[in-house]
């Protein structure tokens, strides 16, 4: 009998004032019960939208029908169908814009909680399955894949499934990359990775780090002096940006990618880390996407007094998910809407003293249909800290680019492909940040699935 209730069934997790002083995981999951309640609330329509909002096409009402059955198991094996990182995405993927937005039960009250449903039978497989995925028959057929991040991943689980021999080649010295150096423990517990990492090495994907291409080897040498037939390239975006002002040169100013990095893949959070990180009292993280949301709150664990995002729009335009933001709030970081820094002071010893804004008013909207923000005359002020950390967004590293011959791409850095994922360069696809530069784990996910396609295809047309 379906429940008809109107709002999801609340997502159990640490307290704020808890949870803003560790680095344990902040949502606790459902329990069984939980889950089997929720799944109860899907109608499994007919015409299934939410699948059309998935990027990786997972069969949402069919693994919902068993999870409200019990069958947790089943259900796990619908969605790993489609999907090489169940626990993962249960996490982070943004469902409320995607397949909980299609949702019928959220016309009328809330979507069905797709995402935490995901995550409880990812979590329940793991925790009581010792079954390995089964290793495809192999096809002779060679293919590399540039990055360990959710894009090339799901390129190699897609593509080992199919029977390809399929080495992966991380520049990092820990597979994952964005998962495990850019997402904080308390939103991914990296266990969770390096288990979705292991069922595809048992799927036969092989994994080389500390290997960074354009540099150690590159592209070309790939495909002219090793044998491989193909090369995904899914490097995401590393290269951060900054906003060129006073003050950015100083002791005590961070890039999100650098502090995020020391604090997630290096442990710095941890008494006696090989890679120390400043515990600042005051901290300013200027932008408004979930990286800044990120940021922000690994700073309020590691001891700071006052957290602050600096963001030059309203609220109304925060491009962090909602979740990340109500979280964020409630564990005490304050919100500086439509203010802009224009210098970071200096202070003793070349560290910062402080952070000089201007207040913002919403004018007409510019390319991205937001409104442009523009300087509010005489408003200018100061914002006392002693630490700032830049969140505003990155862009792919050149160095592939500049190492391989043929590849075009975009003025800031993003490689060009087609709809299906092909670059200029024959053999060699690309998808994920590479591509469109800072994106979400599930988008680059689906472009990854695309490219193992197209790659498929290639590859059998080419030796038909």
């Amino acid at each position: 009998m379906a429940n008809m209730a109107i709002g999801r069934h609340p997502m159990p997790s640490q307290e704020p004032d808890v949870r803003n002083r560790n680095f344990s995981e902040v949502a606790l999951g459902y329990t069984k019960e939980m889950a089997m309640e929720e799944a109860q609330r899907c109608l499994n329509c007919k015409n299934k939208p939410c699948i059309g909002g998935c990027p990786v096409k997972i069969h949402i009402p069919e693994f919902i029908a068993k999870v409200a059955a019990g069958e947790f198991e089943e259900a796990y094996q619908i969605i790993q169908k489609t999907s090489s990182l169940p626990a993962v995405c249960g996490r982070v993927c943004p469902q409320e814009t995607q397949c909980e937005s299609k949702c019928v039960r959220g016309i009328k009250g809330e979507a069905v909680a797709i995402g935490r449903l995901e995550r409880f039978v990812a979590d329940w497989h793991n925790a009581n399955s010792c079954d390995l995925p089964h290793k495809a028959e192999p096809n002779g057929h060679k293919v590399a894949v540039v990055g360990s991040g959710p894009a090339g991943l799901t390129c190699a689980g897609d593509l080992a499934k199919r029977g390809y021999d399929v080495t992966v080649f991380e520049a990092l010295h820990l597979a994952g990359g964005v998962l495990v150096y850019g997402i904080p423990e308390f939103r991914l517990p990296k266990s969770i990775v390096e288990k979705e990492i292991g069922n595809l090495k048992a799927l036969g994907v092989k994994v080389e780090t500390n290997m960074v291409i354009g540099k150690v080897l590159s592209v070309d040498e790939l495909m002219d002096e090793y044998g491989f037939e193909a090369v995904f390239i899914g490097s995401g975006a590393g290269l951060p940006r900054f906003m060129n002002i006073p003050g950015e040169n100083l002791k005590s100013v961070y890039s999100a990618n650098e502090f995020l990095t020391r604090v997630n893949l290096m442990k710095a959070y941890k008494e006696g880390a090989r890679t120390p990180i400043l515990h600042a009292k005051k901290v300013a993280v200027v932008g408004g996407g979930n990286v800044a949301m990120d940021a922000a709150r690994c700073a309020k664990r590691l001891g700071a007094e006052e957290v602050s995002i600096v963001y030059r729009r309203s609220e109304a335009e925060l491009p962090a998910r909602a979740e990340e933001v109500e979280h964020a709030k409630e564990e005490g970081i304050v919100f500086r809407f439509l203010t802009n820094p224009t210098e970071i002071l200096e202070g003793e010893n070349g560290t910062v003293a402080g952070v000089r804004c201007v207040e913002m008013e919403l004018g007409e909207p510019d390319a991205s249909g937001r409104r442009r923000p523009v300087v509010k005359e005489g408003s200018e002020y100061t914002i006392s800290c002693d630490c700032v950390i830049m969140a505003i967004g990155t862009s792919p590293n050149p160095l592939i680019k500049n190492t391989t011959q043929g590849l075009e791409t975009q003025k800031w850095g993003g490689i060009i492909t087609d709809e299906k994922g092909a670059t200029s360069r024959a053999g060699v696809f690309a998808g994920g940040d590479a591509v469109t530069g800072a994106a979400t784990v599930i988008l680059a996910m689906g472009a990854g699935k695309t490219a193992a396609e197209s790659i498929d295809e290639y590859i059998l047309g080419k030796n038909v």
